[in-house]
């Protein structure tokens, strides 16, 4: 008897897929943090034959490689994929065999120049009961195509047009079974919150296969397109090589005042997962506040450069903050963690060090005030068009863009519900600049009251 585990990584809103066939199984786009799923498939007596990659990566870092290392499965991947390591490349209609199951590889361009998804088979002699459709079709939408370079968006937009509606012959009860879903930056914009589907109802509700027109389809693909992180840039490169291997998640140690204090002075970046509230009451020089929830590694992403050297600061208990920190970091590369303060700004105020903080407000209370203050808004998309008279500067952007700024007076950060606000609040707050942040509710209160 065919399985199909999905595992979700909240964080960057993609899925992984355990395909399982009696006592073997393949590893369809793992995260780099597999090791958990090796355990319970050796506790459960399940062989991992392969590791299926549908394309080279540009949101995390590939797992194939710690998964081969751990189990001896073998690493397959588009035949047009420049891997630079060893693996078994599948063309068009190749197929590997094993328990009960085939799965054959078909070629679908568009989020990728190499991009490939695999259909499943019980029985060759019938039709597809699944298709691992990775960044091609997803649920609602399809991938964004853009993320090879401008030089390549149009080629790859017509690919993918092509490629749907190939995808969309497949009989309706065809299990859809995307890589990138809600949460993620690969989508082309919204996506549903459901994890998979079928292609019956893609057919029937998806505006990528409703559309007909390949023009129309082309420019939806061109204009409009959220922003994506910046870390994105470094990681098809890292797939492409191959990741190095750890063999496990790294232990963060915990530094002492002084060593967090000359960390900083070289370089490093302090990045406190503690929450709003309590950083702007108390706060390390220099420290971004960055909340431990799911979505901290992609923030990280987005305004630190990638390769930094960070620090953290955790809240209690800090080892288990440590190893949820440090597990979503290594899924977007980035590696040079030192360590995370012990004791907290408890030990650093009990040291001699020095503590910053800034104001923080509701949105209520810049309701009714907005025309007489200065407001920053760091959403990175204004679907309603933004405040008149505020500066509008996706927090993405900021870090580059801190200079453009005026520091006559207090500037008042806001966004959707106060998480990039402070954040935003706490890059100003490094570079000297007067803030105030709006930690609960975001523009859409502010609206109703320009």
């Amino acid at each position: 008897m065919n399985e199909i585990e999905v595992m979700t990584t909240a964080s960057l809103g993609d899925n992984s897929y355990l395909l399982v066939s009696g006592d073997e199984a393949a590893l369809v786009d793992p995260q780099r943090d597999s090791w958990g799923l090796v355990e319970s498939c050796t506790s459960r007596g399940v062989r991992i034959r392969y590791v299926l990659e549908t394309h080279v990566h540009n949101d995390y870092v590939s797992g194939a490689l710690e998964v081969r290392a751990a189990t001896g499965a073998t690493v397959a991947g588009p035949a047009r994929a420049p891997y630079a390591f060893d693996h078994l490349a599948l063309a068009e209609d190749d197929e590997i065999v094993f328990g009960g199951v085939t799965v054959r590889a078909m070629e679908t361009p568009g989020h990728t120049a190499e991009h490939t998804s695999y259909l499943v088979f019980d029985d060759t002699g019938q039709a597809p009961t699944a298709v691992f459709t990775g960044g091609s079709l997803l649920v609602g939408n399809a991938g964004r195509t853009d993320l090879s370079g401008d030089d390549h968006t149009e080629e790859l937009a017509r690919a993918q047009f092509r490629t749907l509606r190939r995808l969309a012959l497949l009989p309706d009860a065809t299990q859809v079974l995307p890589t990138h879903g809600a949460g993620s930056s690969c989508a082309a914009g919204l996506v549903s919150a459901d994890r998979t589907t079928t292609v019956g109802a893609e057919r029937r509700t998806n505006p990528t296969l409703t559309t007909q027109d390949e023009e129309e389809f082309v420019s939806g693909r061109l204009s409009g397109l959220p922003p994506y992180p910046a870390y994105y840039h470094y990681m098809a490169p890292i797939n492409r090589s191959g990741p190095g291997v750890l063999g496990g998640p790294p232990t963060l140690r915990p530094l002492a005042a002084a060593m967090v204090e000359g960390l900083a002075g070289g370089g490093a970046q302090i990045v406190d997962g503690r929450d709003r509230g309590t950083f702007a009451a108390a706060h390390l020089p220099g420290s971004i506040c960055d909340e431990l929830d799911d979505r901290f590694a992609s923030l990280v992403g987005e305004v630190v450069p990638f390769g930094t050297s960070l620090v953290l600061v955790l809240p209690e208990p800090a080892e288990d903050a440590a190893h949820e920190a440090m597990l979503q970091l290594l899924r977007i590369g980035y590696e040079n963690v030192a360590g995370y303060l012990a004791g907290g700004t408890d030990a650093w105020a009990a040291a001699g060090r020095p503590l910053r903080t800034f104001r923080t407000a509701d949105a209520s209370e810049l309701a009714g005030h907005v025309a007489e203050r200065r407001v920053l808004d760091v959403r990175p998309e204004r679907p309603e068009g933004g405040i008149p008279g505020t500066l509008a500067v996706p927090l993405a952007e900021l870090p580059r863009r801190l200079g453009e700024l005026p520091r006559d007076r207090e500037i008042w950060a806001v966004c959707g519900s106060g998480r990039r606000a402070t954040i935003a609040a706490s890059l100003l707050d490094r570079a000297g600049i007067p803030v105030t942040a709006v930690i609960r509710g975001g523009v859409r209160d502010l609206m109703t009251h320009v």
